[in-house]
């Protein structure tokens, strides 16, 4: 295996079964694609439709019915789709933006951050010209703390499965009835799960190379797809009628269902090397709306059903309501392999964003040292932010609110403005772009500190960790 190869292009075709972090590896990188063909990796359209739908599903989407219980019954999938528009359309302005500066600049593509600095260094503004590398750097600085962020999640989903399944096994049995109130106070602390987890997840991040990857990619997404099925299958069975469910949730968990979509609708970042990789880059407009459709449908029918089911007693994940049974609990384990080997490819974004400037800052000698110890320290990190704070759906939330908004809402507006205000751009435009920008950061600071007032909260740390079974 290589730790210190940078083939990231022919790492995306080999990893045809990868996820959504490949992609944004290869608009995050400091390695640039600008001058590589597009013809040289040959994506059908089928399979870019492939990577954008398995690139837009990760544990977010098993967290979607909390977030609609935060919302409300009608409330929840109203809003999930208005927000999966918004995004789509912030999809579609980052298209535009990077095929304007592109064709201006001569270059065959520009991946996210490219695009910011460029479109700011043609500002009429002289201070945005002088700073405009740091657009490039706050792109690169957003996709870290988002990709870390989804790392530390993956920690407390792995972590609490893993519990609920060791802790749960004398108990389990092969008839599965629907799980009640009944708590089992656990023999081990959760935090002791992520402990056990973690050097294993250092040497999983010792894999640089994706190509090494590649077979445990494929078992991830074999894995996922089994699992989401029995979901599916277990929750469209026999429906309480809902109502008793609340059509509209208070203002403050509102804003924990803004951050926990998303968190789930984060897909800004891979759109442009996907539409890089097409043979047919002009049918890329086509596999996007065609994909986000798919995905927004499967969001608001897993959200919507799940809470239909299971109703006031909705956890963070799903996963966690299902019935104590063998089958069932082999989905978490189904789920949680594929969020395993999921981390490495989520992990590659920061780490080949933080690594080459570590390097070079030493001699050659220690490069390989130095690169191993960040990758060590990085998953340290998300393990340490993920023991400090075992709330699954109050860290979604808050990544969704700091870094998603962000790259998802606030920026691709703004950028429309800037690279496009010199060429007689429409008022009606600037005011949708600003308005859209407002309605990102508005909820970026008020979902930010709702969650953060709620991770602040005394909690009772018996009753949450306490595995529920069934009697």
């Amino acid at each position: 295996m290589s730790f210190l190869g940078r083939d990231y292009s022919s790492e995306l075709d080999a990893l045809g079964h990868g996820s959504k972090s490949l992609s944004e590896s290869s608009s995050s990188s400091t390695t640039s694609e600008s001058d590589r063909p597009a013809e040289e990796a040959g994506l059908s359209l089928p399979q870019t439709l492939i990577h954008l739908l398995k690139c837009n599903i990760g544990t977010g989407l098993l967290g979607l019915p909390l977030a609609i219980k935060n919302a409300g019954l009608l409330v929840g999938p109203i809003s999930m789709l208005a927000i999966g528009v918004l995004t789509v359309h912030c999809m579609v302005i980052l298209l535009n933006c990077s095929q304007h500066l592109s064709q201006k600049l001569q270059k065959t593509f520009v991946n996210y951050g490219e695009a910011t600095m460029y479109s700011l260094e043609a500002s009429t503004n002289t201070w945005l010209r002088t700073h405009s590398v740091w657009g490039r750097y706050t792109v690169s600085f957003l996709l870290i703390i988002t990709q870390l962020g989804f790392c530390s999640v993956y920690f407390m989903f792995m972590a609490d499965n893993l519990q609920q399944m060791v802790e749960e096994a004398h108990v389990t049995t092969n008839n599965c009835q629907p799980r009640k109130s009944l708590l089992l106070t656990p023999i081990l602390d959760i935090r002791v799960y992520m402990l056990t987890i973690l050097p294993f997840l250092v040497l999983l991040v010792f894999i640089q190379n994706l190509k090494v990857l590649a077979f445990f990619s494929t078992l991830a997404n074999i894995t996922t797809l089994g699992s989401m099925a029995l979901i599916f299958e277990y929750i469209i069975q026999r429906i309480p009628y809902p109502s008793d469910l609340p059509l509209m949730a208070n203002w403050k968990t509102f804003l924990l269902f803004f951050g926990t979509a998303i968190f789930t609708f984060e897909g800004v970042g891979m759109v442009l090397p996907l539409k890089n990789q097409m043979k047919d880059p002009q049918q890329f407009s086509f596999v996007l709306y065609l994909g986000m459709s798919l995905v927004i449908s499967l969001y608001i029918c897993l959200g919507t059903l799940g809470y239909m089911k299971f109703g006031s007693d909705t956890q963070a994940s799903i996963t966690l309501n299902l019935p104590n049974c063998w089958l069932y609990q082999s989905v978490k384990l189904m789920y949680s392999i594929g969020i395993f080997f999921t981390y490495a490819l989520q992990f590659h974004v920061p780490a080949e964003i933080i690594i080459p400037f570590a390097i070079s800052q030493v001699s050659e000698n220690w490069a390989l040292f130095v690169d191993l110890s960040v990758r060590t320290g990085l998953v340290c990190l998300t393990c340490v932010s993920a023991i400090l704070i075992p709330r699954l759906d109050l860290v979604i939330s808050l990544v969704g609110s700091v870094s998603s908004s962000a790259l998802a809402l606030i920026i691709p507006p703004l950028l429309e403005i800037i690279t496009f205000y010199s060429e007689d751009m429409s008022c009606v435009t600037i005011a949708k772009d600003i308005m859209i920008s407002i309605m990102g950061l508005l909820g970026c600071i008020f979902g930010t500190y709702q969650a953060i007032y709620d991770l602040t909260q005394p909690v009772n740390l018996s009753m949450a960790n306490s595995t529920g079974v069934y009697s």
